[in-house]
């Protein structure tokens, strides 16, 4: 494996993340709204949004969802092996992503959320990769657009590794 180039340092990530935290406070000022994480990418990200966002109606849920593996490509098929486990049936959920590449994941993932019949579903992410898009997702708060490279920290991970890191970084070399 490469070396690890600094991105984006935390400060820079938590000030993106307060800012998103107050649109999604300002979107939903009395309304009671779900979000849902997908595990385990985006699990540092949402516990800083969430604390980020001032509703006094939240409640918190995790999914799982694997498409990659071990590796650093998408298989294209989805597994969940871990559904929600709140009653989301007339509810706003926000699903909580780490990383948006493809598509594949989250279009999967919004189709089962229907079955669930939620009053909206929001995407947010933490990045973008909208250059490699394949299938057609809307993301509705977005933390940073990054067009390529292999990204780890804050989250991210490569075989689990790197998770910890507090900025997020591109694996070089």
């Amino acid at each position: 494996m490469g070396e690890l180039k600094l991105l984006i340092p935390a400060e820079e990530i938590d000030k993106r993340v307060k800012e998103l935290g107050a649109k999604i406070t300002q979107d939903y000022t009395g309304r009671p709204v779900v979000f849902i994480g997908i595990l385990k990418g985006a699990f540092i990200f949402l516990a800083d949004l969430v604390r980020a966002v001032n509703l006094p109606d939240l409640e918190i849920d995790f999914v799982r969802l694997a498409s990659y593996g071990k590796s650093d490509t998408s298989s294209g098929e989805v597994q969940i092996t871990k559904d929600i486990e709140l009653v989301i049936k007339g509810k706003d959920v926000i699903v909580v992503e780490d990383i948006v590449d493809t598509g594949y994941t989250l279009e999967y993932f919004q189709e089962v959320l229907k079955l669930h019949e939620p009053r909206s579903v929001k995407i947010c992410c933490l990045i973008d990769k909208a250059e490699r898009r394949k299938a057609k997702i809307n993301i509705d708060y977005c933390g940073f657009k990054i067009p390529k490279g292999f990204l780890v920290g804050y989250g991210l991970d490569f075989a689990e590794k790197w998770r910890h890191l507090p900025g997020i970084y591109e694996i070089v070399g």
